[in-house]
């Protein structure tokens, strides 16, 4: 009896153990920046859609993107990826966060469009389309934005809400 006993409080232990940590996330809300780490090489902490994730950009994994700033005084933000594809497309910029918002939501499906190699001039309330070098593709619209120089350094940030699409199709699941 003891024996029996002793076993199944051992499973129960085990299963209550088991945690699904590594099953990616296909939507959400994140917040990425230029902020750059190491003594050299340098890196940015970036965002990867497949992963679901924030990643490092050390050793220049494919489609990671990150923000970055051009211009005078900071006043342009771009995103970037390292992934030998055209990625980007601005799918629309809106007036405010309610009709961004509405117009993300109702995002289901679209058609090629002509890529971007960077995503330039970005904004609040904008709706992007990524394309992965696999042939994936995530939707993000721009809930804010910072672009300044902090510590002599040019600074961005955006935060944006993103879906992605894991098949292959030009139709994003519902959320």
């Amino acid at each position: 009896m003891r024996t029996v006993f002793l076993t199944i409080l051992l499973t129960l232990f085990t299963l209550a153990g088991c945690k699904k940590d590594n099953v990616p996330q296909f939507s959400g809300t994140v917040t990425i920046d230029n902020k750059l780490y190491g003594t050299g090489p340098y890196y940015a902490i970036g965002f990867s859609f497949p992963e679901g994730k924030k990643v490092s950009t050390s050793g220049s994994p494919v489609d990671v993107f990150t923000i970055n700033v051009s211009g005078i005084n900071s006043e342009i933000s771009y995103f970037d990826a390292q992934n030998y594809n055209n990625s980007f497309f601005r799918y629309g910029a809106y007036g405010d966060a309610e009709a961004a918002s509405l117009a993300f939501s109702n995002l289901t499906t679209f058609t090629a469009p002509l890529w971007k190699v960077t995503g330039d001039s970005v904004k609040i309330n904008q709706i992007w389309l990524f394309r992965t070098s696999i042939e994936t593709y995530a939707k993000f619209r721009i809930i804010s934005t910072i672009s300044e120089v902090r510590d002599t350094r040019d600074y961005a940030e955006c935060t944006f809400e993103w879906v992605y699409q894991p098949d292959g199709s030009l139709t994003f699941p519902a959320k």
